[in-house]
């Protein structure tokens, strides 16, 4: 039961039991307590019922948009601390009731919560309960729920926004921005902007260390180069390269790519490349014709390479290799 409700019940029964004072002061509350019961039955004044409840009976709604399977100890441990250090979890979760299921709630706003709640009762605190508040929402309802709760928070990456946005646009707007941006009350230039980070291609996400680190603006800059296929050959070959480096880092062989580093590899490979081949001053190796590669000329027993500092790990992998091919031959 929350305060505000203990607080409305405390005056309704208050003086009950005592003497009445004088007429004054007990016109007085009998005027405020007849107020208060008035506005409830005008429905000008909502009650809300908040419940403290196992975690456990709690299951994360399917369309949530937020990944719990991305919540770590780590990444909510300023949740963990204050709930700890405050004694109770500061604000309800929003849940819809659930009927004939293994679970007794739904969550819709709160999974990081949920996931404190249900660390500190796995670690030593059983004492705490997760705090909700139980409503009637339809699904898109408690879509722009979850959406207007979440939209300015941080911890909510825009890649994870950006899929909940294009999965939503099709089971609740017939696939229409405008009406959707209407709902949401954004402008449609801004939605469709996630709607093109949803998506970008597999291997150029795989290419991120994780995917709550690829922002809105990368798809933006991206999506031009695309849509022009020599560009869009060369970002998905270094994307693919990227990707095998990120995961020798996943099994411990070296440092990740951060996704900053990551993006400007991604947008230097679609440069355009000056159309240069072979040269008086030597021959060029390159990955794919009117790229730059590496200049190689023979003086003597010596063999001179030469190559521009920006060129990228993978064209330059890949030109070497076919410098390599000629030796053998």
């Amino acid at each position: 039961m929350s305060k505000k409700h203990d607080a409305i019940m405390d005056d309704v029964l208050s003086g009950l039991d005592r003497p009445t004072a004088t007429p004054e002061r007990g016109g007085a509350r009998f005027l405020k307590r007849s107020t208060s019961i008035a506005e409830r039955m005008s429905g000008e004044r909502q009650e809300k019922t908040l419940h403290l409840v196992d975690p456990a009976r709690c299951r994360m709604w399917e369309r949530h948009n937020r990944d719990y399977a991305l919540l770590t100890s780590e990444n909510c441990r300023d949740l963990i601390d204050g709930i700890k250090a405050q004694g109770q979890q500061e604000f309800p979760a929003i849940v819809r009731r659930l009927e004939g299921d293994t679970h007794d709630f739904e969550v819709i706003c709160g999974a990081r919560r949920h996931y404190a709640v249900s660390w500190l009762r796995a670690n030593n605190y059983p004492q705490f309960r997760y705090l909700v508040e139980v409503r009637d929402l339809t699904d898109e309802e408690a879509f722009r729920l979850a959406d207007i709760e979440n939209r300015d928070r941080e911890d909510i990456s825009d890649y994870e926004r950006a899929v909940d946005y294009a999965q939503a646009i099709k089971l609740y707007y017939g696939g229409q921005q405008k009406a959707m941006a209407e709902r949401l009350e954004v402008s449609p230039p801004w939605l469709s902007r996630y709607l093109t980070l949803a998506k970008l291609p597999e291997d150029i996400l795989n290419a991120f260390a994780t995917r709550r680190d690829i922002r809105e603006r990368y798809a933006r800059a991206l999506k031009p180069m695309l849509n022009v296929p020599e560009q869009a050959e060369a970002i998905h070959e270094e994307a693919r390269f990227i990707a095998k480096q990120q995961a020798r880092a996943a099994q411990g062989q070296g440092g990740y790519i951060d996704a900053q580093e990551v993006f400007k590899r991604l947008t230097r490979a679609a440069k355009p490349r000056p159309k240069v081949a072979k040269v008086s001053t030597g021959t060029l190796y390159a990955r794919s014709q009117g790229e730059r590669g590496i200049m190689v000329k023979k003086q003597g027993k010596q063999v001179n390479m030469s190559f521009d500092a920006d060129l990228t790990e993978a064209s330059l992998r890949a030109a070497f290799e076919k410098y390599l091919a000629t030796r053998k031959a």
